[in-house]
């Protein structure tokens, strides 16, 4: 586990020293007192620098501490097995006491169900994932309802032409692909939800699907797209956080695009803004932001339980990419838009939930 130093707040110079294996111990020169809120957030196994989920939540908490005295400790735990040891550390720790500690992932959830009734009086943020007591603010953001319309951004630019910086689309080959971090509940409703939006635009369009097995093997990812690319696919979806990467990694070496996730990736890698088409985001910056503040003005009730925001709630949308984006035709805005419409005003009922597929 590293733990990187505090940043944030009026006097974020804390310290840190690493015990090893996901047994470290914090140390700050900030003692809590003045005013001062302390927060402490733990990774995905993504770790922070993903480009992606942990990133943004992240920055909610630096955004916060714009406005507001909070010293932020990040934890980068990338080791699953690990996050009980790490929540009930933080959980414990005295110099300083944390007001506030957020887990990046649904990961955390099975530790979480143990330490947030061994810690009662410790205030928790989950993302991804909800754990029915009070001191929980879960927090779980459509990720269906984004891949939908990430299906029909796909589903509407697989039969239309498009060139750009030598990467092009095959109008005459409907083809698509999907590339998932693990195959489980969460990402398979990316999967289903990403297929249903490609097929209700067309029906006879062909969805390939691909599982890396975990958040970070970028090689694993770009061999799975490339697969996908040599098959005919124009365009593929990843939703596999850091692993992602190596995706549009492939879409380069093909000269074909991709979808970005979580955050406008044609953004925060550059790198590949010539082949991201645009990005199926959540606004996790903004939960975070909600709970760090709620702590400030000390109003949990705001934001304790269950939340879940998608469409409706403008928490999640498709962006198109900063640089592709300005070729794309008008159908694509008008597609999104139905879509959305008909989505949020129940004419079409997407495939599982924020929380995953339960079949």
């Amino acid at each position: 586990m590293a733990l990187a130093g505090c940043v944030g707040g009026q006097d974020g110079d804390g310290t840190t020293t690493d015990g090893g294996g996901g047994d470290a111990t914090t140390e700050s020169d900030d003692s809590g007192g003045g005013g001062t809120t302390n927060v402490a957030i733990i990774s995905s196994p993504a770790g922070f620098g993903d480009g992606a989920f942990n990133d943004l939540a992240l920055q909610g908490l630096e955004s916060a501490a714009e406005d507001d005295d909070i010293q932020i400790q990040q934890v980068e735990e990338t080791d699953q097995s690990q996050y009980g040891t790490v929540q009930s550390r933080l959980a414990e720790s005295t110099d300083p006491d944390y007001d506030l500690i957020v887990m990046v992932g649904y990961n955390h959830t099975q530790a979480l169900e143990s330490n947030a009734a061994d810690y009662a009086d410790q205030r928790w943020m989950l993302i991804n994932d909800h754990v029915d007591q009070p001191n929980v603010a879960g927090y779980t953001w459509a990720n269906h309802e984004m891949s939908f319309q990430a299906g029909v951004l796909a589903g509407t630019m697989t039969t239309r032409e498009l060139e750009y910086e030598g990467n092009s689309t095959d109008p005459g080959n409907a083809t698509v692909g999907f590339v998932g971090g693990v195959d489980e509940s969460l990402i398979n409703a990316f999967e289903r939800a990403y297929t249903a939006g490609v097929e209700w635009v067309n029906e006879d369009a062909d969805v390939r699907v691909g599982y890396i097995g975990d958040y970070s093997d970028t090689q694993t990812a770009n061999n799975i797209a490339t697969s996908q690319y040599d098959a005919g696919a124009d365009i593929v979806y990843q939703a596999a956080s850091a692993a992602g990467q190596g995706v549009f990694q492939a879409a380069q070496d093909a000269n074909r695009f991709a979808i970005g996730v979580d955050s406008d990736q044609s953004q925060t890698l550059p790198d590949y803004q010539d082949v991201i088409m645009g990005s199926a985001v959540k606004f996790i910056n903004e939960g975070t932001r909600e709970v760090a503040q709620a702590i400030v003005n000390d109003d949990w009730d705001s934001v304790q339980g269950n939340n879940v925001v998608g469409l409706e709630e403008d928490a999640v949308e498709v962006v198109l990419g900063q640089a592709v984006g300005e070729e794309l035709p008008d159908v694509v805005t008008e597609n999104l838009e139905e879509s959305k419409q008909a989505i949020v005003n129940g004419d079409v009922t997407v495939p599982c939930s924020a929380a995953g597929c339960q079949n």
